[in-house]
Order: C-alpha cells, then structure tokens, then sequence
C-alpha cells in the first residue's frame, strides 16, 4: 500500500504542460492555440491546417488550448471539427487537463463541445473523476457528477473515486466535501481495493473521523 500511495501522490503532477522550449518551438495551430490568438486560428484553419496535429508528446492545438486556459481558441477548433476525444501522450483528454488543473469553466465548455466526461484517461486507466476527486477539486467533481461521469470506475491500481479522495485526500473540508458530493451521487461505497478493504475502512485508519460520518450508513 505504501508503494501505491507513492506512485498515487505523484499521478495529479503526471500530466505534461508544454515546456517553455516546446512554447517556443510551435507553429501554426499549436501556437495560436498556446496564445488564444483567434485571429491566426480562423485563418489557419481557413487555410486548411490540421487541426488534429500531434507535437512530439502527442498534443492537439485542443490539448494545447487547455494547457492554457483559453477557453475561446478550445471553442474555435472544436467548432471548426477538432477531435474532442482525443488523448494527448500520456492518455489525457481535455477534460481531465482541467480536471487537474482546477479549472471548471474550461472544462464544462469541453464537455459542452462534445468531450465525453467519462473517457478512460491517464496511464492508470482512471477517469477526470477520479482525479478530481484525488486533488479535493470540489466545483470540478460537482460538475462531473452531474455530466453523467461513471461514479465507479475503477482504475489500474483498482482505486475508485471515492477511494481516492480518502487514501489521497487529507481529510479536510475539501476532500470531505467531494466524498459527500460521490456519497450522495449514489458512489458504491462497498467496492474495495484490492486487497478488499473499503473506503470507510481506509478513512478509519487514516483517522479522518468527519469523513467516516459521511460513510456511515444511514438508518
């Protein structure tokens, strides 16, 4: 379990934000898409550039845009039929990069344009949910919920979102908060890990006594 705690407390830093030397290097769609340069945008793709272009870590113009919280160039290349869906390098979409990232409004305007909220993404097969709910992300996990994200998948390392918020979590009022958003969302709180032990179980032996009160079963 410790093992898994460390490979997990590194997973919210996984994603791979362009560098500044990979800044520097973009051209056509991907630099405007860095910028919010509308403008170039709406000519380039008036050009016919490929909107769907990969740099060498596997990013659209869209997964670029979302680095950057440009809500406007994200809107722009999706409307002119950039993929939603697509996973960048590393298995993210743009949901889960503002998922991540802390940013609701971003990432409601990707889910609007057609980015389904309940891709399986990352390298542990997890979902923008679970890692929301990992980082205490409290709007992004309310605004996934009601998107219809799966409140139950489980990924690689056989962890929930509901499992995630407890063994990652701190046990402040964030991480309680996104455990009583999961809970009240109807969040199976009988799966286990994978060694079967449940989420109560967990926020038990981690002494997050309030968390505990939100599992408790209710007469």
């Amino acid at each position: 379990m410790a093992l898994l705690l460390s490979v997990f407390s590194a997973s919210a830093q996984a994603q791979t934000a362009p560098s500044g030397a990979e800044i520097a290097s973009y051209r056509g769609l991907h630099r405007a898409a860095h910028t919010g340069d509308l403008v170039e945008i709406a000519r380039l793709i008036a050009a016919g550039a490929d909107l769907n272009a990969q740099d060498r870590r596997g990013r659209t113009p869209a997964h670029v845009a979302a680095y950057a919280s440009h809500d406007d160039a994200l809107r722009a290349l999706a409307e002119a039929g950039g993929d939603m869906n697509a996973l960048e390098g590393q298995a993210y979409d743009v949901v889960t990069i503002a998922a991540v990232n802390d940013d609701p409004e971003l990432m409601s305007l990707a889910i609007e344009l057609g980015n389904d909220p309940g891709l399986t993404t990352s390298p542990y097969d997890g979902t923008a949910l679970i890692a929301a709910a990992h980082l205490g992300h409290v709007e992004v996990v309310r605004r996934l919920i009601d998107a219809g994200a799966p409140l139950d998948h489980v990924n690689n390392l056989d962890w929930t979102a509901l499992i995630e918020a407890v063994v990652l979590g701190d046990g402040g009022s964030d991480h309680q908060e996104v455990v009583q958003l999961l809970v009240q969302a109807g969040a199976d709180q009988s799966i286990g890990d994978r060694d079967g032990v449940t989420p109560i179980q967990h926020a038990k032996a981690r002494g997050f006594e309030q968390i505990v009160s939100i599992l408790l079963p209710r007469n």
